[in-house]
């Protein structure tokens, strides 16, 4: 009894002193789900500048994308809980659960949230040719028995699950055509090729900007600041819906609680720092921040909806 008493003191004790002594062993990696040029592997970036100044430690961004993130996932669930490998990921980590039976990790349990970042909005938009005028008349040719159809960044991606649920909950029709990526399917929009898309704002607002496409809705249960005249899906009529884009950062599971505590202090001073917080801005993020709990609660809530539409809807990934 004593044997083991003092073995567990050791093992302790082992855990407090790394704890104490953490950051100052060795780089600290921030692990981007999505290979680079998307808006992951952006906030990653953004996110290593002031953290690397706050913690007087180096903060390495590396890419490990592929299976809607799960890769990249898999491997920070994996990594050694010692404060030194976090993951930056996206909506696609609440949605892999359902879409992924295999997925070498479990989501709620392997991972811990350390802070979520922020929310964006969808945008469903439609070429600057097409003869949508407002997301009414999308409805009413639907209603006439039209084909219209809609592009998303892929198949089990969070835009195909919002408009899934909301065309089935509505009687719309539409037909998904999945891309791969933003870049191909932004290309189809603006050359008129498919009528309608849905993307988050940091996708399909230079579109916008440019005048090469025309927002008709956000699907987010509030108006975006960076298209303040873009009608939300409930101020339509659509109900309470809610389907937003998010990011969040994450360690293994096993991570001392007080490096967890740390680095979420670290995480939402970073993100209230007005400099960082217009770099995220800028990527359509309203910043959210707050505790572990904060992270974990809406992390949860997000995988109870969105397995619940791959299960009814028979929802399969690419």
């Amino acid at each position: 009894m004593f044997t083991r008493l003092l073995a567990a003191l050791v093992a302790l004790s082992a855990v407090l002193c790394s704890a104490q002594a953490w950051p100052g062993k060795q780089p600290i990696k921030l692990v981007a789900v999505f290979p680079p040029g998307g808006s992951v592997d952006q906030v990653a970036r953004i996110l290593a500048q002031p953290l690397q100044a706050q913690l007087g430690q180096t903060v390495i961004v590396e890419n490990k994308g592929g299976a809607s993130g799960s890769i990249g996932a898999a491997y920070v669930a994996q990594a050694p809980a010692d404060g030194y490998t976090f993951a930056v990921v996206f909506d696609s980590h609440a949605v892999n659960p359902a879409l992924i039976p295999s997925l070498p990790y479990d989501t709620k349990k392997d991972l811990a949230p350390i802070s979520l970042i922020g929310t964006a909005a969808m945008v469903i938009a439609t070429p600057a040719s097409s003869e949508y005028k407002t997301f009414g008349d999308v409805v009413t040719a639907l209603k006439a028995n039209k084909n219209v159809s809609y592009g998303s960044i892929g198949n089990g991606s969070l835009a195909h699950l919002a408009m899934t649920l909301l065309g089935k909950s509505n009687n719309l029709n539409w037909q998904h055509v999945p891309y791969k990526g933003g870049g191909p399917m932004m290309q189809d929009a603006v050359g008129g090729h498919v009528p309608l898309v849905t993307g988050s704002v940091f996708v399909v607002k230079p579109h916008i900007d440019s005048g090469r496409v025309r927002a008709l809705a956000v699907t987010t249960a509030k108006r975006t600041p960076e298209l303040p005249n873009v009608p939300t899906l409930a101020e339509l009529g659509y109900g309470q819906f809610d389907a937003p884009a998010w990011w969040a950062v994450l360690a293994p599971a096993k991570t001392p609680p007080e490096i967890i505590a740390r680095m979420n202090a670290e995480v939402n001073k970073a993100i209230q720092n007005p400099e960082i917080a217009k770099k995220l801005q800028a990527q359509g993020i309203n910043i959210i921040g707050g505790t572990p709990e904060t992270a974990r609660v809406f992390i949860e809530k997000q995988i109870d909806i969105w397995g619940k539409v791959v299960k009814d809807y028979g929802i399969k990934a690419d």
